[in-house]
């Protein structure tokens, strides 16, 4: 699953005086505008999450005023909330859940600003705008003459909205923040690829089908006219002004405040206050454990429990290597249709959407992580869409493909997340937004429930399953390493592929996402 960047209107909303269903009424109150408020300041977010009156006709405003305004926003909700006595909620009130989704989005987020993440946005990832507007355009609605206006409005931002970004990033740079001489090196290369490219193949311009070719020529009009220069000018200024002040280090204790900013990022996407010793240890503490599991299957596979060999035959042996892309993306999506046909059996509800799988565009798979899924829309007009990497598909090890299958659709990430938004009884704060150690949390949980489900086709499965555990580990002791530790790029690397069955090109990706979303992973 995938975060994001209004207009203020203060709220003035007296609490002195509220209680029992006064205080239920204000929690919701505030809940209401804080939606409407994030809709207005966020609209690809909320294109993503499936809202289907979301202005899908424009991008985010990133400006400096417009970025205060939402912090005030933000600051105003946060205040009246911590002015109510939330012991007046009896506990079966939907506002006692309202609260507290809400006071925690809001404090972790005010806390989060410590990173000022929106000074050193260069990612080669979801958190990239390169990667998240394409992938944008394949959540657009353009099913109606409407809906392909609005595509071309939202699209034809694009030179405004990289003015935008080069100016958040000239002032990251003044200030001493910049994103790692990596990732930025990644961007140039994904936008290189874009430039490169046949217009026809762009993520955009594949916005339109065949049965509108008005709309496609409209589409290929702005990618030459509009997107193109816009994604050449912030290729320019990457290459020719942001890469020779990149930072060398990988960690963002290398950034101002970059301790405080990691245990914001920690508290903000785990939703636990700990330091990145204790997620580090955590990380070890279940590495342990779970290569104590590997061991027996390892013996079972191989004849004797030497996971490190075991790990490496994984690897590299031609049997249990994916063989080809189209093997990747057909083995993926029979285990989605197996899980599918087997949730009846162990939920009561399901969701109504159905859920895709597609690759990755072209353009993004040297640098996007294994796999990642979208919400479909609330009105049945797009499905769920789970998005997987098919780089290097040929060598990709067998093993751990079934359990992220499972993870990101049924019974993972889809199910839930589908199934919160179809739940029209909740209020839209709990529909909408995506709550990471809750999400995550569910998805991990699933991929061992799906060994109960009897889901898994054999032992080189379960070790990937195992091994997608191993890499969850992995992530604690990595990501606390890089931002807190000291460990380097390449010492991270080495970890994961000393103790999960990843091939070299997905672990690589996997640190980059890493360093450039700090926290995420734990």
């Amino acid at each position: 699953m995938k975060s994001s960047r209004i207009f203020w209107l203060p709220i003035l909303l007296s609490t002195a005086c509220a209680t029992g269903t006064d205080t239920a009424t204000t929690v919701t109150s505030l809940a209401d505008r804080y939606i409407e408020r994030w809709i207005e300041a966020f609209p690809h977010s909320a294109t993503a999450s499936g809202i289907t009156d979301a202005p899908h006709d424009r991008l985010p405003d990133i400006s400096a005023p417009t970025r205060n305004a939402w912090a005030g926003t933000e600051d105003s909700i946060l205040a009246a909330l911590e002015g109510l006595d939330a012991t007046e909620l009896a506990p079966s009130d939907p506002a006692t859940v309202t609260y507290g989704f809400l006071h925690s989005t809001i404090q972790n987020a005010v806390a989060f600003r410590a990173c000022r993440m929106e000074l050193w946005n260069v990612s080669p990832t979801w958190t990239g705008w390169l990667s998240e507007f394409a992938s944008l355009a394949e959540l657009q609605p353009v099913g109606t003459a409407a809906g392909r206006a609005a595509a071309l409005a939202r699209f034809g931002e694009l030179p405004r909205y990289v003015d935008q970004e080069i100016a958040n990033l000239r002032e990251g740079v003044s200030l001493g923040y910049t994103a790692p001489r990596h990732n930025v090196e990644s961007v140039i290369r994904q936008a290189d690829a874009l430039l490169a490219a046949p217009v026809s193949s762009s993520p955009w311009v594949a916005m339109a089908d065949d049965s509108v070719p008005e709309f496609r020529s409209q589409l290929e009009r702005l990618e030459v006219e509009a997107i193109r220069p816009a994604i050449t000018t912030y290729r320019d200024y990457l290459r020719d002004e942001y890469l020779p002040t990149a930072r060398t280090e990988v960690g963002v204790s290398a950034n101002p405040n970059g301790a405080a900013c990691y245990r914001a990022a920690i508290n903000y996407y785990a939703t636990v206050p700990l330091t990145a010793e204790e997620v580090h240890q955590t990380g070890l503490d279940q590495m342990a454990v779970i290569r104590g599991e590997m061991e027996e299957i390892a013996d079972r596979l191989f004849g004797n429990g030497d996971v490190a060999a075991a790990l490496r035959r994984l690897r590299t042996e031609p049997q249990y290597l994916m063989g080809s892309r189209d093997a990747l993306l057909q083995v993926t999506r029979d285990a989605v249709a197996r899980s599918k046909a087997a949730v009846p059996n162990w939920f009561g509800i399901l969701p109504k959407a159905e859920v895709v799988v597609e690759p990755v565009p072209p353009f993004a798979e040297a640098s996007a992580p294994g796999g990642f899924y979208n919400l479909p829309a609330e009105d049945g007009s797009r499905p769920g869409i789970y998005t997987i990497n098919l780089n290097e598909g040929e060598t990709k090890p067998r093993a751990g493909v079934e359990a992220t299958a499972f993870h990101e659709t049924f019974p993972g990430h889809h199910l839930q997340g589908a199934i919160a938004l179809e739940r029209e009884g909740l209020h839209p704060i709990s529909r909408y937004l995506y709550l990471s150690g809750f999400g995550e949390g569910w998805a991990l949980y699933t991929e061992r429930l799906a060994d109960e489900m009897g889901l898994y086709t054999g032992d080189v499965d379960r070790m990937g399953l195992l091994s997608n555990e191993a890499l969850r580990a992995a992530r604690l002791v990595v990501d606390a390493g890089m931002h807190g530790l000291g460990w380097s790029r390449d010492q991270a690397i080495t970890y994961m592929l000393e103790n999960t069955a990843e091939s070299r090109s997905s672990v690589t990706a996997e640190v980059d996402r890493y360093i450039a979303v700090p926290g995420q992973a734990t």
